[in-house]
């Protein structure tokens, strides 16, 4: 298809995208203006995409509705995280950032406990209990190849407490000495330090494929637009 047959928001924003790719192509030959620039409208629009976001889902229905419109009890509810918002400004100022350390306090431990909650229940107790389903009777018995669906299972349990082993640090025995521990257990943590390599050898490669499928998109965009513009 040829420009011409666009409509004029597609055309608008085929040229748009076709100017902010060169852009940023731009810094094959270094650092310049036009790459700054096209970093600049991103790092501007995700702000402004996000702050619109936090304005209809966050601020607008849980904060204004409930003070200027909601009853007492949702006003009541709705005035803790006013009161912390307030707070959270004064850390602009260095003069009274003082006061916005109880919000930022808050911030840091709802986030950390957030955090530590998701990995233990999204991530630690999922892993134990699908190493320990592998030795299920239904999981060894499934496709009728016991010894095939037992010598996976042991392999991912070997390699689970490899690397888990890989961070168990050792113990003082005199106050003079470093940290040591036993011969057997460095030697499975050797192993989880290869399966953590592996690991993130396969990491890497996913995120260089994911890279060179947008660099390609990306290529082949730029080549149906010369040919678009010459394109009858």
């Amino acid at each position: 298809m040829s420009l011409a047959q666009l409509s004029l928001p597609d055309l608008a924003g085929a040229i748009l995208g076709f100017a902010l790719t060169i852009m940023v192509f731009s810094y094959v030959f270094g650092d310049n203006g036009l790459f700054r620039a096209a970093i600049y409208i991103f790092v501007g629009v995700a702000s402004g995409y996000a702050a619109v976001v936090a304005w209809y889902n966050v601020i607008w229905p849980q904060l204004v509705i409930p003070v200027a419109f909601g009853s007492r009890s949702e006003r009541l509810f709705a005035a803790f995280p006013l009161l912390l918002g307030a707070l959270l400004l004064f850390k602009a100022s260095p003069r009274f950032s003082s006061l916005g350390n109880p919000a930022m306090a808050y911030l840091l431990g709802v986030g950390a406990a957030t955090a530590i909650g998701g990995a233990i229940l999204g991530t630690a107790f999922p892993q134990a209990l699908a190493s320990m389903n592998l030795f299920d009777q239904a999981t060894l018995t499934q496709g009728g190849n016991t010894i095939y669906q037992l010598t996976k299972g042991a392999l991912i349990l070997v390699g689970t407490l490899a690397t888990l082993a890989y961070f168990h640090f050792g113990t003082r025995l005199h106050p003079n000495q470093p940290p040591s521990r036993p011969k057997w257990l460095e030697w499975v943590g050797w192993v989880g330090q290869v399966i953590i390599a592996m690991t993130f050898g396969v990491l890497f490669a996913g995120v260089y494929s994911a890279s060179l499928t947008a660099l390609i998109e990306r290529v082949y965009f730029i080549k149906d637009f010369i040919l678009g513009l010459f394109a009858s």
